[in-house]
């Protein structure tokens, strides 16, 4: 992976509660490290000889967005030139769910305009990631 050429965001709806929004960041950066294992480096050592797990090789941006902003671009998402990016998605029908086959079973049922997006991370070439999100404000 050339990590001079990728980038990796985070967009969280900016009207949530600010521990709902961590968590959403949270359950979005531990799905990127599954999908994209790539973008983590590799273990290192301090001066003690202690080992640190790898972090993220480059940094996460994380913007604001709204229920809209995120919606639409999570449909642009599935258009065929952005293939080639990770995405991970998080809901509140996710967020509702006690248990994972909640989720499984759950989803299955409902429809994707059901679906109100917490948080969207997208991680991939530098120059697609930046023309969908360039224009979003941080989160602060």
């Amino acid at each position: 992976m050339d990590h001079q050429n990728e980038k990796c965001v985070m967009i969280i709806d900016g009207a949530l509660p600010p521990g709902v929004a961590a968590n959403t960041a949270a359950i979005l950066g531990i799905t990127l490290g599954k999908q994209a294992p790539q973008a983590v480096g590799e273990d290192v050592l301090d001066s003690a000889g202690r080992r640190h797990p790898g972090i993220i090789a480059f940094p996460v941006p994380i913007l604001r967005g709204d229920g809209e902003s995120i919606r639409a671009l999570r449909e642009k998402l599935y258009e065929p030139q952005y293939a080639a990016l990770t995405v991970a998605d998080f809901s509140d029908f996710a967020q509702g769910c006690r248990t994972y086959a909640e989720y499984m079973d759950g989803l299955r049922a409902v429809p994707e305009e059901g679906l109100r997006y917490l948080g969207i991370a997208i991680c991939g070439e530098k120059r697609l990631v930046s023309k969908l999100t360039g224009s979003l404000p941080l989160l602060r």
